[in-house]
Parts: structure tokens; sequence; C-alpha cells
């Protein structure tokens, strides 16, 4: 019986030996041949503190932070932690309609959302996700945003990166959104510029056009931050386009996965959350971070 139980153990130290592995088997970003952008003597290293394959069976605090970060989200919708899981080698987040509003700091929250963000910062390199959106009015979302509190002088501004912003359902008829449900939606902004500082204000946008409905299919969506003034964006492992930001890019900044409501989208007649759960949730199969390193 001993001897049984010591090869058991060793079995199964084996397979979670194993598991581990394989949890990063990944050695570069996902792209289709011949679109790698990689100069000829670097090579793509994983930056695993802020990468995941959502293997577990919760979500990993000591590199997610899933609270808001002192941001609640924007009213209607309010970041809620138990909107977000891991589950079936996925991360979560759904959609949900509050039992009864809230107010918190004078405005009113009727839906659910949530947010998710790295703890750790990085400037330049790749960063790219596998996602399948919700059906709802609410975001689909993957980006970067700095911290400007970290930051001093003309650098305490904002630079965000938007790589997918997405809805399921368009409530806003503008023109504009005609087609941002079946889109990679990505931009570039420059804000919040201290005073006297010679930084220019404004986005600077990129969009890529998907053959299905973003919630209908799982699809990558990945962007090379290659330097301060050069922004490439990757769909599906494809190229999609080349951008110039308004100001410069070289602050390290944060990843954010987030569900929330915009003012430009609003909350439809019937409240908007009549699917069902899988349906009103979006799902990250991984995200992957990745830095250029040289070859040896």
């Amino acid at each position: 019986m001993k001897s049984i139980l010591h090869v058991t153990k060793k079995i199964t130290l084996l397979i979670i030996f194993i598991s581990v592995g394989q949890s990063f088997a990944q050695k570069a970003p996902f792209f289709k041949d011949g679109q790698d952008p990689k100069p000829n003597h670097k090579k793509w290293k994983l930056v695993k503190n802020m990468s995941d394959e959502f293997k577990g069976k919760k979500v990993n605090e000591s590199k997610w932070q899933i609270s808001g970060q002192g941001w609640i989200g924007r009213a209607p919708g309010l970041f809620l932690a138990e909107n977000i899981k891991v589950k079936d080698g996925s991360l979560q987040i759904t959609t949900t309609l509050l039992d009864k509003p809230v107010t918190k700091n004078g405005k009113v929250y009727t839906h659910g959302g949530g947010y998710v963000g790295s703890r750790n910062a990085m400037k330049y390199g790749y960063y790219e996700c596998k996602m399948k959106a919700n059906k709802t009015f609410m975001s689909s979302t993957f980006w970067l945003i700095n911290e400007s509190r970290e930051q001093n002088g003309c650098n305490k501004r904002v630079t965000e990166l938007d790589i997918q912003e997405t809805v399921g359902q368009i409530v806003n008829k503008a023109e504009w959104m005609k087609y941002f449900d079946e889109s990679m939606n990505s931009n570039t902004h420059s804000r919040n510029i201290p005073e006297g500082c010679d930084f220019e204000k404004g986005s600077v946008k990129s969009k890529g056009k998907l053959d299905t409905k973003t919630y209908e299919d799982f699809h990558v969506y990945g962007v090379w931050w290659k330097s301060k003034d050069e922004i490439l964006f990757f769909m599906d492992g494809n190229f999609v386009s080349k951008v110039k930001p308004a100001a410069d890019f070289n602050i390290e900044m944060y990843l954010r996965m987030v569900v929330e409501t915009y003012n430009w989208n609003p909350v439809p007649e019937d409240g908007g959350m009549n699917g069902s759960k899988e349906e009103r949730t979006t799902t990250y199969n991984w995200v992957r971070t990745w830095k250029l390193i040289d070859t040896k």
C-alpha cells in the first residue's frame, strides 16, 4: 500500500509540474506568418507578472487588483468584485442589473460591471489577449494607462492606450458607432497636461474590421508599443495599423480589463440585461505581455 501511495504521489507531483510548465509554454506573441515585426537581432520574452493563462480556480491577486484601485466605475455601472471569476480556464467578467439602485459619491448606479487591473507596469513591449465580448450595451475592453499619481512634474499627465474597446449592443445610432460591435476599436489618448508643460492634448484612433460581431467568437487583440511615438495594432495575428500619439508615450503603463458603462451608449429602455449569463459575460482566455531582448 505504501508503495502504491508513493507512486501516486510522484505521478501527482509530475502532473502539477507539467501543468505549471505548460501554463507559460508560449515562446512568442500570436502572429500569422510574416506578421511578427520584431527586429532580426531580437526575440520576445514573456513578462510573467503581467501575463496569465487563467488556469486556476480564482483570480491571482498578486498580479491583478479587482476592486477598482480607487475607481468605482462610471455611473450607472458599478464595479463589483463578485462579478469577476476565473472559471473553465478563463477570466470572466459578468454584467448584472443591481437588485436596487445604489448611490455613491452623489451618483446613482443601477448596473454592475467589473475591473481587473495589473499590479505591475511596463514601458514599451507587446500586449495581447484572447477575448470574447459580452452581448450587452456595456463594454468589453483591453487597455493600458499610466498612473499620474506616481509621476512628478510634466509627467503628471495621462497617457492611455486602448487596444480594444467594444460593446455588444449599440444604443447610440451615431455614424461613428455603426460598426462598433464588429470592429477592433483602438485609441491613444493624451490628456490632463499640467499647466506650463509642452505636451499636446488629443486622441489618435485606429479601427480594424472583423467578419463577425465581437461577442460571437474569440479574437486576439494586440499592440506593439514600440516607442514613444510609434504604436502598432494587430488583430488575430495580422497587422492593422500604425499610429503616432498626440504626445510622447514614454511613461510606464498598467494593464486594464474592464467592463463598464458609457454615457455615449446609454442603458436601453429594457435595462439591457435580458440575455443569458453567458451572453452577459466578457471572457478572456489569456492575457500576455512581452518585451524584446537581444538574441544570444
